[in-house]
């Protein structure tokens, strides 16, 4: 009897995989839609240009702030190095011209002294010129916040017999901080140090 009973359930079991095999599998749960992809702000003239603003910014800022305080007065000497600014001054400068170049495209007064875009004299230390390099760059942000497609290229008056546009004024700009950041490339590496820019990861 308990052989039969063995052998019919054998049999039974035989019978029945081939149809749970083909048995259709249980639906599967709705899953939620992924949220659709928010589209990327369009891109203007004005955040073009304040983006720009943004990268020279850093990596000029991160430059100054790499030599050390006792370096701020070091100049070279050697080769053709004759009568050049200090460290201190050539960070100075290029935050003094960040005002004026913002200034006239504000069509306003400069909110510091620049000295005739050397800086005033008073700021020698390096958390003194620090301040003043980073308040010049939020300084020109505002401005280049300020134009628009429409005033971009409209002519304005920097200075008494002089005529400019805004843009031309806020590519100065980025070019200068260009130049000036070759040359203090120059004093940092001859300190034996590397500009954070250029440092591997």
């Amino acid at each position: 009897m308990k052989r039969t009973s063995f052998l019919l359930i054998t049999i039974v079991l035989l019978a029945i995989t081939p149809l749970l095999a083909q048995a259709p599998a249980p639906p599967a749960q709705p899953q939620a839609p992924a949220p659709a992809a928010q589209p990327a702000p369009p891109q203007t003239l004005t955040s073009v240009l304040d983006r720009r603003w943004s990268g020279v910014e850093k990596q000029f800022v991160d430059l100054a702030d790499a030599m050390p305080d006792d370096k701020f007065s070091f100049k070279p000497t050697n080769g053709l190095f004759t009568d050049v600014r200090t460290f201190g001054e050539q960070a100075r400068h290029v935050a003094a011209a960040n005002y004026s170049y913002a200034a006239a495209m504000l069509g306003e007064k400069p909110p510091v002294e620049t000295a005739g875009e050397s800086g005033p004299d008073t700021i020698k230390t390096k958390p003194d010129i620090m301040k003043y390099l980073r308040d010049s760059f939020a300084y020109m942000h505002r401005a280049m916040q300020a134009m628009n497609a429409e005033n971009a290229v409209a002519p304005i008056t920097p200075s008494p017999g002089r005529t400019s546009t805004r843009l031309w004024l806020a590519t100065q700009a980025i070019y200068h901080c260009g130049d000036h950041y070759g040359q203090l490339v120059v004093y940092l590496r001859m300190n034996g140090i590397v500009p954070p820019a250029s440092r591997r990861q």
